[in-house]
């Protein structure tokens, strides 16, 4: 536990488990996470609603208990399984396209950017019921726009973080960053019109009676639980949140299992024995694979999407580790150094799915603390889409191991972390996918 500046703020580091528990089970009602000023003067210049990142206080309850519908129970969450298996089959589809392709006949360069034009594929899915054809071997410009968008708003953040503001008229970081978001938000704002445009014609056409309530977005406009001008406030950001989770936690697990055969030999007889084969997962196998679900546990403890987080106190004064801290605290969490501390988890820089199963003796996971590792955060502020995510990523991975062994391309060597606000390769992963033997 230590402070540091920033500018005029002051900051609570906690890098102990014990500590991030304390403050986090005195959170409130409505926990803040960040002030997000960034992520706040953009939406104020352009006039568009704050989203669940953004809102805070009862304003931020509200917006939460209503995206909160048809997302955050794992019974929820399963009724999107047949629509992400779909997505998956065109997925699988475009990667074999891609292998026999290749040089080798077996390569997929670049895995990553694959897997994020499979979950934008996805998310965009389940949240309007529109394919926007990332998975084509042609992406129309609108989509592709996006994609771009998404890096170049990170990118520059950090830049624009740390540049005094002055600078935003002599260098072009701001403008590049503000371009960013403004496609992002167009983007967001094309599916949501087109949404709500097909809506009011079927139900013209048909009556409410007539209108079946399947998506997401639908759902909650038809239910009057959000308005157009909130979702076009909250749609952005759960897209950015439902694609970058995903997709860089697909990419570090295919990675280490490329790089451990015994492992991914264990993995592929636990998935072929519950799921042979040509039959596709569904969401109640997966109680009977814990180490499909160890294994993306030990790559979120490794690489946790967002690895620095933050909550501000400000309801009451709290202590912690001992100390006084008053009311508008703000803690940092520093999950990423605490998911690597050898006093929390032995061998801590060691890829061990096993870690997280349970001993036949103790019947109790090798974990020695439960907030060592939070990939999906804590509490009513926890990830909305946790469950969905899960879910996808299972699928994903499941269906790979049971078509394909996966070799690491040579030239990849060793691939280190980065932080790019949300924690990516620092290099290309290519891979060889192996076609098994029925």
């Amino acid at each position: 536990m230590w402070s540091t500046q920033v500018g005029q703020d002051y900051l609570v580091n906690l890098a102990s488990p014990p500590l991030l528990e304390q403050v986090m089970r005195q959170e409130g009602k409505y926990p803040t996470r960040d002030k997000m000023e960034l992520w706040k003067e953009h939406r104020i210049q352009q006039g568009v609603a704050y989203g669940p990142f953004t809102t805070e206080g009862h304003e931020w309850y509200q917006l939460r208990q209503a995206l909160n519908q048809r997302m955050l129970k794992p019974a929820e969450a399963a009724l999107y399984t047949d629509v992400l298996n779909e997505v998956i089959d065109d997925f699988l589809v475009r990667l074999e396209q891609l292998r026999i392709s290749s040089a080798s006949g077996t390569q997929v360069t670049d895995i990553a950017h694959q897997l994020y034009n499979f979950a934008l594929e996805a998310i965009c899915y389940i949240l309007f019921e529109k394919r926007v054809g990332c998975l084509g071997q042609s992406i129309p410009q609108d989509t592709t726009t996006f994609i771009q968008s998404v890096q170049q708003m990170f990118r520059y953040s950090v830049y624009t973080t740390f540049l005094p503001k002055w600078t935003r008229s002599v260098l072009p970081f701001w403008k590049w960053y503000m371009e960013g978001w403004n496609n992002i938000f167009d983007f967001g704002k094309m599916l949501i019109d087109q949404k709500i445009k097909e809506t009011t014609a079927k139900l013209q056409a048909s009556g409410p009676d007539g209108v079946q309530i399947s998506g997401y977005l639908h759902f909650l406009l038809s239910s009057d639980l959000l308005s157009p001008v909130e979702a076009i406030g909250s749609f952005p950001e759960l897209i950015l949140a439902g694609v970058d989770t995903t997709s860089n936690t697909l990419t570090w697990a295919l990675y280490h299992l490329s790089k451990d055969p015994e492992l991914q030999a264990a993995l592929h007889k636990e998935v072929v024995g519950v799921v042979p084969a040509g039959q596709k997962p569904q969401h109640k196998d997966f109680a009977r694979m814990p180490l499909l679900k160890a294994v993306f546990k030990e790559t979120l403890r490794l690489y946790p999407v967002v690895p620095i987080n933050s909550r501000i106190i400000t309801e009451k004064d709290i202590e912690v580790g001992g100390f006084f801290c008053p009311k508008n605290t703000h803690f940092v969490f520093c999950h990423y150094v605490v998911s690597r501390d050898e006093s929390v988890f032995p061998e801590p820089n060691n890829f061990q799915p096993q870690r997280w199963l349970k001993d036949s003796h103790s019947k109790k996971p090798g974990v020695l603390h439960a907030f060592g590792s939070l990939p999906f955060g804590y509490g009513v502020r926890s990830c909305l889409g946790r469950r969905l995510a899960e879910l996808e990523m299972q699928l994903v991975l499941s269906r790979l191991i049971q078509q394909y062994k996966i070799v690491l391309a040579p030239e990849t060597g060793e691939v280190k972390e980065m932080s790019r606000i949300v924690m990516v390769p620092s290099k290309k992963v290519s891979l060889h996918l192996l076609q098994r033997q029925p």
